[in-house]
């Protein structure tokens, strides 16, 4: 398992003295890495595994949400662990999904594990494909393999890599099994040693159209916006959230944060927690 750093002197945080004011200490970090994943997938036990008493928790501003963030070191980089809250989906029809979702798309976590339940591989695929239509930097986690050997359940962790475009790593997260290739692949895709490709829909050649003119035009409105394409392919779906965030401005406002580096990790975290 991965060494467990300290919690406190966070000096080298950009969002450090934003942070202090508020009276909540950070342990050191060079990457942040995003935790996802349905409820009872065993997210949790992976997270607890990987920040053992190093955690934080407390709301995500606003909300009534429960945020919990940790830190672990591996291979001598600190990585910062944001636990997002378990859903189904990042469509917003929650405020579990619009954090998880407002965290990925605006937080810009340098990798996204997306924990899997290896006994419902089909249902659990279908928030990873929503995580890879925004990041290119994810690795799914199967989680719960002893599970699905006790019932028969065969998964071919290579050919899902294949199809999905991005690494498929088995774990069993209660006995640590596969954690530490987990943890070396997140720092190789972060890295860039391994390239990530992730399947995407497509759609008809005019579903295509729309998304890629849409896409520009929302470019032109918000420089800088990494992730226009998937905010396209939402207006088109008929998102309500999305528009009312257009029209509001509120996405303006998250756009302007992405690009302070100094203030965009205190914004997206919550400032009340605990050691």
């Amino acid at each position: 398992m991965p060494n467990i750093i300290s919690t406190t002197n966070c000096e080298s945080c950009p969002a450090n003295a934003h942070l202090a004011q508020m009276g909540l200490k950070l342990d050191k970090f060079d990457k942040v890495v995003a935790l996802a994943g349905n409820p009872n997938t065993g997210k949790s036990t992976v997270f607890n595994a990987l920040t053992g008493l190093n955690q934080h928790t407390g709301n995500w501003p606003g909300k009534t949400v429960t945020r919990a963030e940790g830190g672990y070191e591996f291979n001598g980089i600190r990585y910062k662990l944001v636990d997002l809250p378990g859903t189904y989906s990042l469509l917003s029809a929650s405020q579990d999904e619009e954090v998880a979702r407002n965290f990925i798309l605006f937080g810009q976590p340098d990798c996204t594990i997306v924990i899997t339940d290896a006994t419902a591989l089909e249902r659990n695929l279908n928030l990873a494909l929503q995580v890879m239509e925004i990041t290119d930097k994810v690795v799914v986690a199967i989680n719960l393999m002893d599970e699905a050997q006790r019932k028969g359940i065969k998964v071919d962790a290579r050919s899902l890599s294949r199809d999905l475009g991005v690494p498929a790593i088995p774990i069993i997260a209660r006995t640590g099994e596969g954690m530490q290739t987990l943890l070396s692949t997140v720092g190789d895709v972060i890295s860039g040693q391994i390239h990530t490709k992730p399947l995407r829909v497509e759609g008809s050649p005019e579903v295509q159209r729309a998304v890629s003119e849409l896409s520009k035009g929302i470019e032109q409105l918000y420089p800088g916006m990494l992730n226009a394409r998937w905010l396209a392919i939402r207006l088109l779906d008929g998102d309500a959230r999305v528009q009312q965030a257009i029209l509001s401005g509120e996405i303006a406002s998250l756009v302007s944060d992405q690009q302070q580096a100094d203030v965009n990790f205190s914004r997206k975290m919550a400032v009340e927690g605990r050691q």
